[in-house]
C-alpha cells in the first residue's frame, strides 16, 4: 500500500513538472503569428489611366509615310508679340502635296498664333496686293475634314529634300508658360518623323 501511494505521488509530480515546462502562447502572440503567416493581398486591381494633358490633340485616323525633320524655336517676351519659328525638312524622295500645321484652337485663350500680323495697310481698299504664302487658315470643323477644336494652317507643297521656315506671329493673351500639341500633316494624314513616330510635337512656350 505504501508503494502504491509513492507511485501515485511520483506520477502526479512528473505530470505537474511536464505541464509547467511546456510553453504556452498568449492570444496576442497567436494573433501576431497569424498576421505574419497570412499574405497581404491588394484589393485595388483596377488599372490606372493617365489623363491627357491640356491642349492636346488626338492623332488623325490616316498616316502619311513622308518623313520630316522638324525644329520649333519660340521667341516670345513676357507680354506682347513674338515669334514661333517652325522649320520643316522633307526627308523623303517625293513631294508632300500640302504641308499643314495643326494645334488646339483653345491655345488662342493664352497665346494667339497667326501667319501674319494684321494691319490696316493689308486690308485697306486700294492698298498693296495681299500676298500670302499660306494656303489655308481654318478653325475646325472645316470643309476639308479639319476636326472641331483645331486650327489648321496650310503652307502649300514641300518638294523632296526641301526645307521651309515658317515664322508664326505669337501674341500673348496671358502671362506664364504653356504647352500644347503641334501636328504636321500632309492634308489630313499625319506625317512621319525621322525616328518613325507620328509627327506630333509637344511645344513649350516660355
Amino acid at each position: 500500500m505504501a508503494l502504491l501511494v509513492l507511485a501515485m505521488s511520483t506520477s502526479a509530480c512528473l505530470s505537474t513538472l511536464f505541464r509547467s515546462a511546456t510553453p504556452s502562447a498568449s492570444p496576442s502572440q497567436l494573433a501576431t503569428v497569424s498576421e505574419r503567416a497570412t499574405p497581404s493581398l491588394s484589393t485595388s486591381l483596377e488599372p490606372s489611366f493617365t489623363p491627357e494633358p491640356s491642349l492636346s490633340l488626338p492623332l488623325p485616323g490616316a498616316d502619311d509615310p513622308h518623313r520630316v525633320r522638324v525644329s520649333v524655336k519660340p521667341a516670345l517676351p513676357a507680354t506682347g508679340s513674338g515669334q514661333l519659328v517652325i522649320t520643316v525638312r522633307n526627308l523623303s524622295t517625293t513631294r508632300i502635296t500640302e504641308l499643314v500645321l495643326r494645334w488646339p484652337t483653345a491655345l488662342k485663350l493664352s497665346d494667339f498664333l497667326a501667319p501674319f500680323a494684321p494691319s490696316q495697310i493689308r486690308i485697306r481698299e486700294g492698298g498693296p496686293a495681299l500676298y500670302q504664302e499660306w494656303t489655308k487658315w481654318v478653325e475646325g470643323p472645316g470643309e476639308l475634314g479639319e476636326p472641331a477644336g483645331t486650327t489648321s494652317l496650310g503652307w502649300g507643297p514641300l518638294d523632296a529634300g526641301a526645307t521651309i521656315t515658317i515664322p508664326l506671329i505669337a501674341t500673348r493673351k496671358t502671362s506664364g508658360p504653356v504647352a500644347f500639341d503641334l501636328q504636321l500633316l500632309a492634308a489630313e494624314a499625319i506625317l512621319t518623323l525621322e525616328n518613325g513616330e507620328p509627327a506630333e510635337l509637344r511645344v513649350q512656350l516660355p
